[in-house]
């Protein structure tokens, strides 16, 4: 009897078309189930315009249109791309163990961000890291870019390079294989990654009872608790905070059981000012802690830091 292998839709860029077939091979792997790819292309694959300018969501919309008209079963979401708000008849069915989700410098002549020299030109496309780059005092020139992962490293280390360094996802360069081109892997206390960064989220219908308690055989339960803290806090922010937002859980053994410890942070695009605070509390209190991290930095005034991008 042949099995109808399950759909699974995916962007067509290198880092997508690899996160998935991770996912495709650990369903098999669990389950018996062949999956084939499918992809979709979407609008953030299309257009050149700036992410922050196309909005959040771009990467994602076409993926889930395709999920409501049945043309996939599932999809894999680089999990930071998502946009905060849950989405009707569609469901989360795992978030896999997270990659490293800190930032990593890519630069030339092997040098770490301390070693570049004043005036030197860094490359990113998140207005996070400009923030939190301009932040440093570091005397940089912070250029905002575009592209896959071989045309961000090709702008700092390819024969027509035009930047010094570039900075990057640690868990894309991972899971591509190419961790060897990274310079210099950077201390959350200098870049706080994006919510949700290095994890995935693989998605479904909700009303695929089948699918959704079969895919939940990928679930791990430690990252999910720490994307659903960050990504509480940003859902809380983005009502009354349009600044660049940072987040990043740790799990970790305390007294009585294990504890999430979420640092968080907001920047004025700028990078002259910022808050940065943190909170700790259970797995099962994920979703409260990111709320009244949140609270605690609106309180401390992170509604007030938006200002000049120059």
């Amino acid at each position: 009897m042949t099995v109808t292998p399950l759909r699974l839709g995916t962007r067509g860029s290198a880092l997508a078309l690899t996160q998935s077939r991770m996912v495709a091979d650990a369903v098999t792997a669990a389950t018996g189930r062949p999956v084939e790819l499918v992809r979709i292309v979407t609008t953030g694959d299309t257009s050149s315009a700036p992410v922050a300018q196309l909005g959040v969501g771009v990467f994602v919309s076409a993926l889930r249109d395709a999920l409501l008209a049945r043309e996939i079963d599932f999809a894999v979401h680089s999990y930071k791309d998502l946009p905060s708000a849950d989405f009707p008849g569609l469901h989360i069915a795992a978030v896999p163990p997270r990659e490293d989700p800190r930032d990593a410098l890519v630069a030339r002549d092997g040098l770490t961000l301390a070693e570049l020299p004043p005036g030197a030109r860094i490359g990113t496309g998140a207005v996070r890291r400009i923030a939190q780059l301009r932040a440093l005092g570091l005397d940089l020139q912070v250029t905002p870019i575009r592209g896959n992962v071989d045309t961000r490293i090709a702008r700092a280390l390819g024969p027509e390079a035009d930047l010094d360094a570039v900075v990057l996802a640690r868990a894309g360069l991972s899971r591509l294989g190419r961790t060897a081109e990274i310079t210099e892997t950077l201390d959350p206390m200098l870049m706080l990654p994006a919510p949700a960064q290095g994890a995935l989220a693989v998605e479904c219908r909700s009303g695929d009872e089948e699918l959704v308690e079969l895919l939940a055989v990928l679930d791990h339960a430690p990252t999910r608790a720490a994307v659903v803290a960050e990504r509480a806090m940003l859902a809380t922010l983005e009502a009354g905070c349009s600044a660049p937002v940072a987040a990043y859980a740790e799990l970790a053994e305390g007294e009585h059981g294990d504890e999430i410890y979420l640092r968080g942070a907001v920047i004025s695009p700028d990078g002259v000012r910022a808050i940065r605070l943190s909170r700790t509390g259970t797995p099962a209190g994920a979703a409260e802690i990111g709320k009244a991290l949140a609270t605690d930095l609106l309180d401390a005034g992170a509604d007030t830091l938006m200002g000049s991008t120059e």
